[in-house]
């Protein structure tokens, strides 16, 4: 009975290692470990214990490290790298127009600040990115991106104390900005991006983010002007302005349109290339709505209370640890999809095999 006992202990712990290495060698291991047991052992020893944990840990890490070695990921990298660089030069663009072009919106008096040296680099910076990108010189795309993602974090991190809020709002762009250079950085074939996607996919990519700049361009032009004495009737929709809601939703559907588009040329892509991409993306969707939901009580009490409120170190925490424990989580889910389906795949071909 103590002998099954203990068969059944080093079972559970050589669980540790892979499915793929279990079943070659897991009987092989067990009948070492057992013959080396001591008459009437029960339970597996402490040394034993740390070293089947610690190297089935280890294995598994060497198995999920080859996995992210396969092709289907360096493609994915590379088109995440190029539309995360696009969508950053478009925001970029977009702080540079906003700095340019006076809202008639304001008082008279109060002309735009104008542009400063930051936000001519960024628009310049992720520009280089895209071009390098496209012309195929990876490491000069992915050197400018880490640039750029270094500059980024000099430029918050002295805010973090005295002003927490902004350093906050500023975190998902800085992982958008993390994400770009990640991917950019993964070894691919030169000019892939322009392979994968072809020509149409790679202008709906390009020219659907300078739609959306322009059409909030022409919003910010032509919203409502500031008037002391008479009314002004006002339709907001997330910072779009807009003086009747039929003007607005025109607005709404324009940049939806384009957004669609967007979505349309990442979709028709392969399904293992297309799941890549949401895994490659899905940190930053995380991040973002972690800001959103757990800390809308911190900004609302920032706020008004007058006075910064710091930040606690599990709320820290929080922040820098969901979007690594997203994207490994969204990669074992597509690890085990993939696995899933081929299962059912081979169990098919020897129903028809067994059937002819």
């Amino acid at each position: 009975m103590s002998s099954d006992d203990l068969e059944r202990r080093y079972r559970r712990l050589l669980a540790a290692y892979p499915w793929e290495h279990r079943r070659v060698y897991e009987d092989e291991m067990l009948a070492v470990l057992l013959a080396g047991a001591r008459p009437g052992q029960r339970r597996p020893g402490a040394a034993d214990v740390r070293n089947l944990v610690g190297a089935g840990l280890r294995a598994r890490l060497r198995v999920g490290a080859r996995g992210f070695t396969e092709p289907s990921w360096a493609d994915a990298a590379t088109v995440t790298g190029l539309l995360v660089a696009v969508v950053l030069l478009a925001l970029a663009g977009k702080a540079l127009l906003d700095q340019l072009v006076r809202a008639p919106s304001l008082p008279p008096g109060f002309p735009p600040s104008g542009p400063d040296l930051v936000d001519w680099l960024q628009v310049v910076g992720w520009a280089g990115v895209c071009a390098a990108a496209l012309a195929g010189w990876r490491w000069a795309a992915a050197g400018l991106a880490w640039v750029g993602v270094l500059g980024w974090a000099a430029l918050i991190a002295p805010q973090t104390s005295d002003n927490p809020t902004y350093v906050v709002d500023m975190l998902p762009q800085l992982a958008l900005a993390v994400a770009a250079a990640a991917a950019l950085t993964v070894p691919a074939p030169r000019r892939r991006a322009v392979a994968l996607l072809g020509v149409r996919r790679l202008l709906a990519l390009v020219l659907a983010p300078a739609a959306m700049i322009a059409l909030l361009g022409a919003n910010r032009v032509n919203s409502p002007t500031f008037d002391f004495v008479g009314e002004v009737s006002y339709q907001v929709f997330y910072g779009i302005e807009a003086s009747s809601e039929l003007v607005l939703w025109l607005y709404v559907a324009g940049l939806a349109a384009a957004a669609l588009v967007m979505v349309v040329a990442v979709a028709t892509l392969t399904p293992v290339v297309r799941r890549r991409i949401v895994v490659m993306l899905l940190p930053v969707a995380a991040l973002a709505l972690v800001i959103d939901s757990a800390l809308a009580g911190w900004v609302t009490s920032t706020m008004n209370m007058g006075h910064t409120i710091p930040l606690v170190p599990a709320q820290w925490a929080m922040l820098v640890l969901v979007a690594p424990v997203t994207f490994l989580a969204g990669a074992l889910l597509v690890r085990r999809r993939e696995e899933t389906l081929r299962m059912v795949a081979l169990g098919r071909n020897a129903d028809r095999e067994q059937s002819t």
